[in-house]
């Protein structure tokens, strides 16, 4: 079992309330380490508008992940083009992170690349993926990182669709899938 049974229920996202920005950390973090692998975690924020992160140690992420996901989440490995269960996914739906259940892509955004992994044009919100510069292997790229808790999704580059002409290439076990 991937992950242990939801400890916590989170109906309260939406709803606003004084709580202590500590304690609703520990909370997101507690409920988002043990939601199932197919349920969506809607981002939370603190007190001053910033997205709520999860931090783990490399000990506690082995727990919880496969070892494919580990190596691809936290240790920024690359699955086997057209080996990934998302590249032929045509389903409607969102595709959410596989370490903590932040929603990352629409099936709306989701294109056939021909590349061997899941491409999208654009995520379901902007501050749900960070970038990093990725030189190795002698390129130059930008990393795609889950907001939430820094899991290794894949690289963004310039040659995609309109309207963006950007394409996400994500790592399939990367990334979970809620049908809609």
């Amino acid at each position: 079992m991937k992950y242990l049974i939801f400890a916590l229920t989170i109906f309260s996202c939406g709803t606003t309330n004084s709580a202590d920005p500590v304690k609703t950390a520990v909370s997101q973090q507690a409920s988002a380490a043990t939601m199932p692998s197919d349920t969506i975690v809607p981002a939370q924020y603190d007190a001053n508008g910033k997205l709520i992160t999860i931090t783990k140690t490399d000990a506690e992420w082995k727990k919880l992940l496969t070892e494919q996901e580990y190596y691809v989440l936290r240790q920024k490995g690359t699955e086997r083009a057209f080996t990934g269960d998302q590249v032929n996914n045509h389903e409607k739906g969102i595709f959410i992170c596989a370490a903590c259940g932040l929603p990352l892509f629409s099936s709306t955004a989701k294109f056939e690349s021909g590349t061997g992994w899941p491409s999208f044009f654009e995520p379901l919100k902007p501050e749900y993926v960070g970038k990093n510069k990725d030189t190795s292997y002698g390129m130059d790229r930008d990393e795609v990182l889950c907001a939430r808790c820094g899991g290794h999704l894949g690289h963004v580059f310039d040659d995609g669709p309109r309207p963006t002409g950007l394409r996400y290439c994500m790592n399939s076990v990367s990334l979970d899938f809620v049908k809609q």
